[in-house]
């Protein structure tokens, strides 16, 4: 068993070492069929058929604005490679965690969310999923895999901006640029609409056409916001023992600290 160094708080991942024991917490993941797709036809499909794809595997990187859905769509992808039973990791601006394969040898997708945010600790953790990516392959195109209990590393990332433009180091910059780009597009009301209402049957809430007016009239088009100003709605009309309308939803504001 690998142990880890620490570093002014944040974890080092060293070379062909992978055990990051810390929690994402009880966020509840969302699959790729619960995202509503837009005009994102083409990298649904390539999510979809991921690792069955065309062209390099790794690295793939998702670009879009706040609230398109880059942070579930790599969410989608733990699931996805677990399920397949390859190991995952996650990494973000917060947190990071690893879910361990069955199988030692196993491949293992790597998903670094948040990459403008990431700070100079967790730049250089992300920077030694690359070295290790790296490593891997190399010790499986030499044959010596065979002796390592390590299978190959893959790497998806996303971010607010193109991967050129990331705030983050040269060399990290440079190596998220190396694959696959996808720019994501924002939905439109309709989508929005669409992804509400998903949402709420998926909660088992009866969300009427006033509710979903109010929202998209007043508050921020971005559908994490929305999404986290629904689950708060949910919770309150669970304890209230109401139906979500629009007079829940102005009293719940009215309680919530400004």
């Amino acid at each position: 068993m690998h142990s880890l160094e620490s570093v002014d708080g944040c974890l080092q991942l060293p070379v062909l070492m992978r055990q990051i024991p810390l929690d994402l917490g009880p966020t509840v993941m969302q699959g790729l069929d619960d995202f509503i797709v837009g005009r994102n036809d083409e990298l649904l499909s390539w999510l979809r058929q991921w690792p069955q794809v065309s062209g390099p595997l790794s690295p793939a990187y998702i670009w879009g604005a706040a609230g398109a859905g880059k942070t579930h769509l790599l969410r989608a992808m733990i699931e996805r490679a677990i399920s397949m039973g390859y190991g995952a990791i996650w990494l973000n601006a917060q947190t990071c965690q690893m879910w361990d394969a069955a199988d030692p040898s196993a491949p293992t997708l790597a998903l670094i969310d948040e990459c403008e945010q990431l700070s100079a600790e967790h730049q250089h953790l992300a920077f030694n999923l690359f070295i290790e990516s790296a490593s891997a392959a190399a010790l499986m195109a030499s044959g010596q895999h065979l002796e390592s209990d390590i299978g190959l590393l893959y790497i998806m990332a996303a971010g607010a901006v193109p991967s050129v433009d990331l705030p983050v180091r040269d060399d990290l910059r440079t190596r998220l640029g190396w694959g696959v780009s996808f720019a994501l597009s924002s939905l439109d009301d309709d989508g929005l609409r669409a992804a509400l209402h998903h949402e709420a049957g998926r909660r088992g809430i009866a969300l009427g056409d006033e509710v979903l007016n109010y929202l998209l009239t007043r508050y921020s088009r971005d559908l994490g916001f929305l999404m986290g100003l629904l689950d708060r709605l949910d919770r309150f009309a669970l304890a209230e023992h109401r139906v979500v309308t629009v007079p829940l939803l102005k009293q719940m504001l009215a309680l919530e600290p400004t």
